[in-house]
This record gives structure tokens, sequence and C-alpha cells, in this order.
């Protein structure tokens, strides 16, 4: 085995690469870093030999571009999805990325991207940080992505990039209630390999959200981190172990499985001399000497073959050259450590049972099924942060009202802070409904004594003048072809508006079908009718005789009985003779008075 140091470098990575194939190797591991990696797949491919890497996370490495890499470690593309699962179980729709402006910090980013898309939610901001930044210009970035309206804050960095920006925060009162704080499994790393933890760093993230690859309890993972433990103390090693380390232990076990059934199946390890590699008039760098591995691509079959269990459990390749059963840990960190929420995994989404149990039955993403544990967010609290607050650089959006004189109770105002009406409420009630801050201002459009001309409020929308226009706006042609208008809210057509009175039970409730003036007028008529059938059978009539306490008794008892019954007996009722017109009497009789 040959080793070689490129310091996390990569220009010392590519010269350390080319060192190490003058060697005439058969499989390289490593490097540690993405952006290495990137530069030794271009040598490894040339040369067909296959490049293992236990810590190049960096989705764009993939085998359709590199065909000799091969990543034996969890992609960071599933990792994004374990961030996105996050994001959308706790109904959160805006994130801002923080992020080593690298191949590394950008391919996550990237995958992050696509990761929310699909859960209907977006990266409202990217923050990226230059490497090797100092404080000075971390605090800037940071400054910045504080004026923004989203306060879920995704960070994918390097470990001493990764310290800076909490210190950072936690100076800029980012580290306090409202805001949420997701990690890659970059300081899971870090927390996992320091035996001592620095207090004052423990102060810096307290109630962040951290994942970590799940490696699953097994006999096999407790020997090697006791053999560990013993070689450390008799080492004077004060690092510790972390996922990474248990990814480069199965990665070398991975590679001796290889090279013994490449052996086995009666392979040789031959080299021959690649015709494209020469050294040009007077230079020294030697590309002569590196040599193409004639087993390559029968080794990287090999590889691809490998099926066994190892300390992170099953090591065993998919058709896209990816680990089966990618799944992370999501902890909580508080206090002076960190405890465990729940388990992501590409089988079931975030539950609080095992990965290794729940491959044993159906897969199951629905949003009932996803479950974590209880968080205890930055600042000590354990209410859900909503995740955004209205930002402080954000330009309100500008809506066009029509001020008009007719139909006050649509739309109406006196200015832009005295909009008032039921398309205005409407506007305000749906706009509290957004899961995201959006903030506007109303431009008045009219004077209140003539109606705007509709259509010019649209063209000023189309125009960019207006961002939006609210009020009883028809949906007409010409309209549609300069913006677009929301479902109708109000249905057309005439309708008929009564006022509603709630009715009461009463005894005199058969006075009202009609009037009180209707009433005295029917009364009046009837007294009318009594005095003009007293005038006309008092004469010749008994009972409309007598005292006149008694006629005038008989008049009104005859007026009210009339409303309840008809009279069987007859009455003598006399017309006028005018002229010497004949009549018919009451009796039936035909008299002539002249």
């Amino acid at each position: 085995m040959v080793t070689q140091d490129s310091k996390c470098s990569g220009f010392l990575g590519t010269i350390e690469a080319f060192q190490l194939m003058e060697k005439n190797v058969v499989a390289v591991i490593g490097p540690q870093s993405s952006g290495i990696g990137h530069v030794i797949s271009h040598v490894v491919n040339e040369l067909h030999v296959p490049l293992l890497s236990f810590a190049a996370t960096d989705p764009t490495l993939s085998a359709s571009e590199y065909p000799y890499f091969l990543r034996t470690t969890i992609s960071d593309y599933f990792q994004m999805n374990a961030v996105a699962s996050i994001v959308d179980y706790y109904q959160w729709k805006r994130v801002t990325a923080i992020f080593v402006d690298d191949d590394y910090g950008r391919g996550g980013v990237l995958a992050l991207g696509d990761a929310l898309a699909a859960k209907r939610a977006k990266i409202s901001y990217k923050a990226a940080i230059p490497p090797n930044s100092n404080l000075d210009v971390i605090n800037d970035v940071l400054f910045r992505a504080n004026m923004m309206e989203s306060r879920v804050m995704v960070v994918h960095a390097n470990p001493d990039t990764g310290m800076r920006i909490f210190s950072v925060a936690n100076k800029l009162q980012m580290m306090t209630s409202g805001y949420v704080w997701i990690v890659t499994d970059w300081l899971a790393a870090v927390l996992g390999s320091s035996a001592s933890r620095d207090i004052k760093d423990m102060s810096d993230i307290q109630g962040l959200i951290v994942l970590r690859q799940h490696t699953p309890e097994s006999d096999a993972k407790n020997k090697f981190i006791s053999k560990w433990n013993s070689l450390a103390r008799s080492r004077n090693i004060n690092s510790g172990l972390n996922s990474y380390g248990f990814y480069a232990y199965d990665t070398v076990w991975t590679v001796a499985r290889a090279i013994d059934q490449f052996l086995n199946s009666g392979q040789q390890i031959n080299f021959s001399t690649d015709p494209t590699l020469y050294d040009s008039n007077g230079s020294t760098m030697h590309l002569s000497t590196l040599k193409l591995f004639d087993g390559g691509e029968q080794m990287l079959r090999q590889l691809l073959l490998t099926n066994f269990t190892g300390v992170t459990g099953p090591v065993q390749y998919d058709s896209d050259r990816n680990l089966v059963r990618p799944a992370y840990d999501i902890l909580n960190i508080g206090g002076s450590g960190s405890r465990f929420i729940g388990y992501w995994s590409n089988h079931s989404g975030l539950s609080v049972a095992a990965p290794e149990i729940l491959y044993q039955k159906q897969p199951n993403t629905s949003t009932s099924a996803q479950q974590l544990y209880n968080v205890v967010w930055p600042g000590g609290s354990t209410t859900t942060p909503r995740g955004w607050v209205f930002p402080n650089n954000g330009q309100p959006l500008r809506v066009g009202v029509p001020i008009k004189s007719s139909f006050k109770e649509l739309v109406s105002g006196k200015g832009p802070d005295n909009v008032r009406g039921y398309c205005i409420d409407i506007f305000n009630a749906a706009a509290k409904l957004l899961p995201y801050p959006v903030t506007y201002q109303f431009v008045t459009i009219g004077d209140g004594t003539r109606n705007p001309i509709y259509i010019d409020i649209i063209r000023r929308v189309a125009a960019n003048s207006l961002d939006a226009a609210v009020g009883d706006f028809a949906i007409v042609r010409n309209g549609t072809q300069l913006a677009e208008y929301t479902q109708p809210y109000i249905e057309s057509g005439l309708v008929i508006v009564a006022p509603v009175k709630k009715a009461t039970r009463s005894a005199w409730a058969f006075l009202k079908p009609f009037t009180l003036e209707m009433w005295c007028v029917t009364g009046a008529l009837f007294i009318l009718v009594g005095i003009v059938v007293w005038l006309l059978e008092h004469r010749i009539n008994e009972e409309f005789r007598g005292p006149p306490r008694r006629q005038i008794t008989t008049i009104f008892w005859f007026s009210f009985s009339t409303m309840f019954y008809s009279h069987k007996h007859r009455k003598r009722a006399w017309a006028v003779c005018v002229d010497n017109m004949v009549v018919r009497c009451a009796d039936h009789h035909f008299k002539l008075y002249c």
C-alpha cells in the first residue's frame, strides 16, 4: 500500500496523483474531498485505475463523466433529499443555503434545489462563502442572508469554514429563537472525531438539526470501535471515530476483496504504455512513466460486484453505482452533546424506527407516516418556528385599486392607507394564507367621482408599472391578452336582495298581512256598509229600530258580523229612481218610483 498526502489542496492533489500513478497502482483509495476527487478522476480515467472515495460526496461526481470513480459512502444526493424531507415535514417553503463556493458546496446546493422543488419548496437565497474566508467575509455573507425573509438556514460547508459560520452567526444574533439551522453531515463528523469538545464551540451550535450517516449497530462495528479505542490509547491519539472512518474501513476491505477475486479469476496485473502520454521537448514531468492498467475494466467490474456486510452495513452497489440502503441519523444539538430525534431513508422517509427494520416492510413515504421526535430549537424554544419574517430589504408589491363613484361596497377608499371593500377583504385574506411573507402597498387609481377605465389599469399591470390589481374586474377578452385573472369569487347574474327579520310568535299574527292603514280603511268600509244598510232597513225592518243606542249597536254588530258569516234573512235594498228608471228591488219585485 502506497500513501500520499494532498493536504486538502487541489494543486498538491494533482501532483500527488501523478506521483502515485508512476508506481503502477491497481486501485486508489481517496481522496477525502470532492474538489480533489474531480481532479484525480481525470487522471485515473485516462490510466484505467479505479478510484474509490469514502469522503467525496459531491453528487456531480457521476459515473457517466468519471467511469472509474466509485463512491464508497453515501452521495449528497440522498443527504439533500433528507434535508428536503425535514423542510417539508415542518411545512417550510423557503430556505437559505449557506455553502462553501467550491465543487463540494455547489454540487450539494444544486442537489438541494432539485430535492426542494420536488417538495414544492425552494432556495430563496444562496449565500456562497469563498474557500478559506476570514471572519469578516463570513460576517458580510451572513449579514446579507439575514436581510432575507427565510429563517431556515441549511449549512453545507467544510469543518473549518463551518465552525466559523456559527461563531459569526452567534455574534449576529442569528442563533436565537425564530431561526432554524439544518446542518449536513460534516458537523456530525467533527463532533464524532473530537474526543474533548470545546465548550465555547458547543455554545455556538445549540438547537441545530444535524445529519449523520447511519451505520446500524452490529457486533462487527462494536469490535472495530473497541480495537480503535485500544489503538488510540496506546498511540496517544486524541481523535475519535466518526462515520467516515467506518466507510474508510469498509473501503479497504472492498478493494482487498476485489483484488482477491480479480486474481482468483485468472487475471494478470499488467501495465502498458499510453501512446497519448509523452514528454514534449524539454519537459521534466516524465509523463511517459505513467502506465495504463490493462486489467482496469475487469477490476472495476469486480468492485461493482461487491456484496458483503461491513461495519457500515450492507456494502453493495445499485445500477447507478450508489450504495444500497442509504440512510441518515437526525440529531438535535443541545447541552454538551446531541440527542437522537429520528432517521431518514430513501425507503420510508422520516421515521423514529431504525431503517434496517423498515427495509423489511413495504415502503411508505406518505405524509401521515413521517415522524420525528420533538426538537429544542435555537434559543431553547420547543415551538416550531414559522421559518420566515418580513424581509428588511424587500420591495413591496404595487397593487392597483380602482376608486369609483358606484358600487362602493366592493371597493372604495380615500387614499392608499384607507382602502376597503369586499374585494380588498378577499385580497387581504388570501395574502394571509400564503406560507411566506408578501408585503404590498395599495395604489389608488381614480378620484371617486368618475369610474376609471379598467382596461387601462390592466395595461399598467402588463407594463410592470403595477404588480397586480384588485377590484371588481370583469374577465374580458382584451384583458386576458394582457394579464392573468384569478378565479371569479363573485357569481355573476341578477339577484333580489331583501332584508330578513326574525319573526316572533303572537296572537295578533293574523294582522300582519295588511298594514295598519289598510286595516283602518277596511274597518271604515265595513262601518260604511253598516250605515248604508241601516239607512235602507230601519224604516221597514224592526231589528234596525229602537232607541238610538240600540240602533248604533246594531250598525256596529252588523258591520263586524259581515266579516265572518253571511246573513240568512232578506234585506230590502231600495234603489233610487232617476228619470223614471225601473230597478230591481231586493225582494225580487219591480217597482217604479218617480
